[in-house]
């Protein structure tokens, strides 16, 4: 059914059975497919609809969508990288994330930063700020922070309900670094882990943190922290247009660009027409 290129080890933060897990805490349903693959179930103006996220399809999809009697309603696959045939329509083509590879050495990754990078990163290290690291809690004010910077630059991400149930069902899945300047806290990022795979999730730096280049600070000691730990690769996620400062510091943080195989809508009229 879908023809493709080699995949990627290990399994996207949408296929983790703790995201499956807190969607669950959150009232939602997602299935499981007897191969293991998470599917959610959404009604999209009214019509149910099945999504496969982040995951490349496998050959005998329609058998387990049968299995769980979900083989007539529309599905919509975003798989994690391009796939050379899809008999399905696609809906919107495929947009890069931003990849750092964790299994390099650590002296191998910072000869990889952006000397501008890098130089930012030294001033860091050499100022007062202070990196602490531990677990989420699902009551921590960085939830409430970054609804409200969200809503601000109107971008998307997680509810926080959403991201407190992972904190609650997983929290060993989670880590949050935070830098401190004279005792007072002036930046976080958080980041979840799932199989040898990591994803940075969410962050917050005030004016002195900026100005201290703490989310540099923080960035680099959570990949040394991460790879430590056998983690293979870190998404800093998507690379937009619309924010080129962040698609720049990114970029200069030693990722690479990593395209994903797009958005398509597969139903079962289309398929028959398709000749699947």
């Amino acid at each position: 059914m879908f023809d493709a290129t080699p995949a990627t080890p290990g399994h996207a933060l949408h296929q983790d059975p703790s995201f499956a897990a807190a969607l669950s805490l959150c009232g939602q349903a997602p299935v499981t497919l007897p191969g293991g693959l998470i599917l959610l179930h959404r009604k999209l103006a009214g019509i149910p609809v099945a999504m496969l996220p982040r995951a490349d399809p496998p050959p005998d999809l329609l058998a387990q969508l049968k299995d769980v009697g979900l083989s007539r309603i529309p599905l919509i696959l975003s798989p994690e990288r391009p796939l050379g045939h899809m008999r399905a329509l696609r809906l919107r083509k495929g947009i890069s994330t931003a990849i750092i590879d964790l299994q390099q050495s650590d002296t191998v990754r910072r000869a990889a930063l952006h000397q501008k990078w890098r130089n930012q990163l030294c001033r860091a290290e050499a100022s007062l700020l202070r990196v602490t690291s531990a677990s989420l809690k699902p009551d921590h004010i960085l939830l409430s922070l970054n609804e409200d910077q969200a809503r601000k630059r109107g971008y998307a991400n997680w509810p926080a309900p959403l991201t407190a149930a992972f904190a609650s069902t997983a929290p060993d899945q989670t880590r949050l670094f935070t830098a401190s300047l004279n005792g007072t806290k002036v930046a976080h990022m958080l980041f979840l882990r799932h199989g040898h795979r990591a994803t940075y999730h969410i962050g917050h730096s005030t004016q002195q943190g900026r100005a201290h280049h703490a989310h540099n600070l923080l960035l680099w000691t959570a990949s040394c922290w991460l790879a430590v730990r056998g983690s293979t690769s870190l998404d800093l996620g998507l690379l937009n247009d619309s924010t080129p400062s962040h698609t720049r510091f990114k970029l200069r943080a030693g990722a690479r660009p990593q395209l994903m195989g797009g958005t398509w809508l597969r139903w079962h009229p289309l398929a028959r027409k398709a000749g699947t």
